[in-house]
């Protein structure tokens, strides 16, 4: 009796371990590409005059007032125009809910320092808010609004780019 339980549980852990259930795991897609020009100038290469000298992300719905978010200044592969490339670190709020449907928002304030003179900087406060949409498949940016304006709709398959123009 012993014997055969042992076969029997032997034999059904190796059934267990061939089956295939083709579980894929929920695709993120949640990078964001900010770009800002005026007047065709890059305006987030710190080298060019007039151009922002400072870039700086605080989490409007963080914990504290002084919540920095994290990002990364680059330059595009192809070209010198510089842009931010945002990840993640901002808290997301959720605005609505169903049980295989949930909306997301996150609030960024940008504060831009431009060198407006040796001795005076100008500082230029923007907001930037992200909309997300969570499935059980999927999670990513769905709209990106910039000063209250709508710039970005998601498109399948197309990154997440965003380019301001002031």
């Amino acid at each position: 009796m012993k014997n055969s339980f042992f076969f029997l549980a032997i034999v059904l852990l190796g059934f267990l371990s061939c089956r295939n259930d083709n579980v894929t795991g929920q695709q993120i897609d949640q990078v964001i590409h900010l770009y800002i020009d005026s007047a065709n100038q890059d305006m987030l290469n710190s080298k060019i005059p007039n151009s922002y000298t400072d870039v700086k992300m605080n989490d409007v719905y963080g914990i504290t007032d002084n919540a920095p978010v994290t990002f990364s200044p680059k330059i595009g592969i192809t070209d010198t125009i510089h842009f931010i490339e945002y990840v993640a670190g901002a808290r997301r709020i959720r605005i609505d809910s169903t049980a295989t449907f949930k909306t997301y928002e996150s609030k960024i304030a940008l504060r831009l320092t431009k060198k407006t003179s040796a001795t005076t900087n100008t500082i230029i406060n923007d907001t930037l808010t992200v909309s997300y949409l969570w499935t059980p498949e999927l999670f990513q940016v769905s709209k990106i609004w910039y000063n209250n304006s709508l710039k970005f709709t998601k498109v399948e398959g197309q990154p997440n780019i965003v380019k301001i123009t002031k």
